[in-house]
């Protein structure tokens, strides 16, 4: 009983730390920032409602902005497979393009002793140049506006988490910042059909919606300031009320139908000629005293007279300086013409209805006057033949999914036919030398496929992992980016109800497989085996849930202290990384392959953390799967002693914390050869009865 007692405080000490939280944040300060960015740049002060600093350059007289800096890990922390996240040192343009990108800290299995971080390194380092206004993909097609960043091998998963984060990061400062479309994508909007053109007259325009109009008369402004400081300060409209206040058409002048309509030929063409990729033009025509440009409007600036919103954000709209003239079709009774430019970094969305407002503003008082602001609104809404709907924005990890199809495919379909063999082991084992094929094959497939194609080897950091972010609170969605890890982990935990720990551990495992492959060379050269006493076995099988408690206790409390304790799994450097390692990871890992050629699997018997942890989670198995006989233990002990894992004790019974389901016990249940009480079984069968002669 003591033997079971301690795994199961463990577990619950295991539960109770969950409770413990610890949040990553930014490490980096003005003056670090400082240090980084030096003259001719200045850093200023931290935005209030962002954690991003500005970057300004003197440029002669004036204070030019260079951008902004900012730690991925503030804004967007998403956890890697060591549960923390990556974070990152970013600088971006009033463009949305990137200045630069640089690790500052990360805990990546892959690149911590593995890979290193070179790779990491060289990756980042694409960023630089590239725009938030493209739409950048790791491994993508590339192509117009796409960046397509190269992969590192080995580590796809993980850079496609650090791309998610800091795209994510830098959009929530471009569009706090830099006027970018808040709440979208600048690269999943609508776009406009730039080769739909219908020739129309002003009525058609705005019965078809691309010409809105709004006009208002001196007392409905009135009526706006009525009960307030601003009543009654407009004398023009108090003797005049029924004169018109402005008289105002808007249409999307980008839209060919509303821009060429409107607009005469070279008009039209200087317009066209003004906008980059992405940019949208608006049109104002105006009448009244009103103006949509005031008197000391400098041209191609803001207007201050007509506000532009989008989802209730607002976009900058600039004067594009241009001569214009109406077509003579579009009969405008209007004294003003302005073309006003939207960005396309702003994130325009054609597919979303379009907010006007014209702000107006009374002054009350001569020494310190009040100003009381009313606005008028106009709702525009451009037609949905004149757009492409929007791309519906998949989730990042799609991309991992699909490209991970075929190996998903093959892992379905094995899966599938290993449980059918573990259900059916009675007849699977029922012909021995069938069994041996069966299980050899496997282990090849399993070391080959899974570990070295597939890269699918589970590891105590996949644990390791959920348990730093479940205690920082953070979402487990970063497990979804590598789709063969998580399809195996999900049918891993499913098979602990049916077999505990021995589906993984005998069957699943590309590091235990080499270790059993290992065992039959060993036998093969006619090694000396080591078969440890029972009760020095007992003792050492408790060595490996020390490990996982140190393990544990370190990713919560002391990270760094964890990234080196998880190096006792040899999985990394074995498979992995193929044994491309520095010299004491790979004589570890090739010394424990050794050491299973006299001393079957004395990994994963003795020290493997992970193998203790499905131990653990065993406790929920539902199934005796493996059959006894009432003579099992007593008398017969032919299972036990031929048992290489030790899991039979002398009673029969079966130890499935220990078992790895090699169905050795199994097969020979099923034979006539080696089960004793099936043996004397036949022998009672084929004895003659001696009958006295009477």
């Amino acid at each position: 009983m003591q033997s079971h007692a301690t795994p199961q405080r463990l577990l619950l000490l295991l539960l109770l730390l969950l409770a413990s939280s610890l949040a990553l944040a930014g490490t980096l300060s003005r003056e670090d920032l400082a240090r980084r960015f030096p003259a001719p740049l200045t850093v200023g002060a931290r935005a209030a409602d962002l954690p991003a600093w500005p970057l300004f350059k003197q440029n002669g007289t004036t204070t030019e902005l260079v951008g902004y800096v900012f730690e991925s890990a503030d804004l967007a922390p998403i956890p890697g497979f060591a549960g923390v996240p990556i974070n990152l040192l970013v600088a971006i343009d009033p463009q949305g393009v990137f200045l630069d990108v640089a690790v500052l800290s990360q805990h990546e299995p892959v690149f911590l002793d593995g890979l290193g971080e070179a790779p990491l390194l060289a990756f980042v380092r694409q960023y630089k140049g590239a725009s938030l206004s493209q739409s950048i993909e790791v491994g993508g097609p590339g192509g117009a506006n796409r960046v397509r960043l190269d992969g590192v091998a080995k580590a796809t998963a993980s850079v496609r988490i650090l791309n998610q984060s800091l795209l994510s990061a830098a959009l929530r400062v471009a569009r706090a910042k830099l006027g970018f479309a808040a709440g979208r994508d600048p690269s999943r909007i609508g776009r406009i059909r730039a080769n739909v053109f219908e020739p129309m007259d002003l009525r058609a325009l705005q019965a078809a919606g691309l010409v809105a109009h709004l006009r208002v008369l001196n007392r409905e402004v009135e009526a706006l300031f009525a009960g307030s400081a601003g009543a009654g300060l407009d004398a023009q409209a108090l003797a005049q009320p029924d004169a018109v206040f402005i008289d105002l058409y808007l249409a999307w002048a980008s839209v060919p139908s509303a821009g060429r309509n409107l607009l005469d030929a070279p008009s039209w063409r200087r317009l066209s000629n003004r906008l980059e990729p992405g940019d949208h033009a608006l049109l104002a025509a105006s009448s009244g005293r009103h103006g949509i440009l005031s008197e000391d409007f400098v041209r191609g600036s803001v207007p201050g007279a007509i506000a532009l919103r989008q989802d209730r954000l607002p976009l900058e709209l600039r004067d594009l300086d241009l001569e214009l003239a109406l077509a003579p079709g579009a009969r405008l009774p209007v004294t003003e013409l302005v073309a006003l430019r939207v960005i396309a970094q702003a994130g325009l969305d054609p597919a979303q209805p379009l907010e006007f407002a014209l702000p107006i503003t009374r002054s009350k008082g001569i020494v310190y006057p009040e100003k009381i602001t009313r606005e008028l609104r106009l709702r525009y809404q451009l037609p949905a033949r004149f757009y492409v709907e929007p791309e519906a924005a998949a989730p990042a990890w799609h991309a991992s999914w699909r490209n991970r199809l075929a190996h998903l495919t093959v892992l379905g379909v094995a899966l599938a036919l290993l449980g059918a063999s573990l259900a059916l082991s009675r007849r699977v084992a029922r012909k021995a030398t069938r069994l041996l094929w069966l299980r050899r094959a496997w282990l090849l497939f399993t070391v080959v496929f899974i570990g070295y194609v597939a890269q699918a080897q589970l590891s105590i950091v996949n644990i390791t992992g959920v348990l730093q972010a479940l205690r920082d609170g953070r979402s487990l969605g970063f497990l979804l980016f590598d789709p063969m890890t998580l399809a195996l982990s999900v049918v891993v935990l499913l098979s602990l109800l049916a077999w505990g720990r021995g589906a993984f551990c005998g069957w699943l495992c590309p590091y235990g497989a080499l270790q059993e492959l290992a065992a039959l060379a060993g036998k093969l050269l006619r090694l000396p085996q080591l078969r440890l006493k029972r009760r020095l076995d007992l003792r050492l099988k408790r060595a490996k849930y020390g490990v996982l408690a140190a393990i544990v206790l370190s990713s919560l409390f002391l990270p760094a202290l964890c990234d080196r304790l998880v190096e006792i799994e040899p999985f990394k450097t074995a498979i992995t990384l193929g044994f491309v390692r520095a010299w004491p990871f790979v004589a570890w890992a090739a010394g424990l392959l050794a050491l299973s050629m006299v001393s079957y699997k004395f990994f994963c018997r003795y020290l493997c953390p992970f193998g203790a942890a499905l131990a653990l989670l065993g406790k929920v198995r539902l199934l005796d799967t493996i059959l006894r006989r009432a003579e099992c233990g007593t008398p017969c002990q032919t299972c036990r002693h031929r048992c290489a894992y030790g899991a039979i004790e002398a009673s029969g019974k079966v130890q499935y914390d220990e078992c790895f389901q090699c169905l050795d016990c199994v097969a020979i249940y099923e034979s006539d050869a080696l089960c004793a009480p099936r043996i004397l079984e036949k022998k009672r069968a084929r004895s003659i009865p001696i009958v006295p002669v009477g």
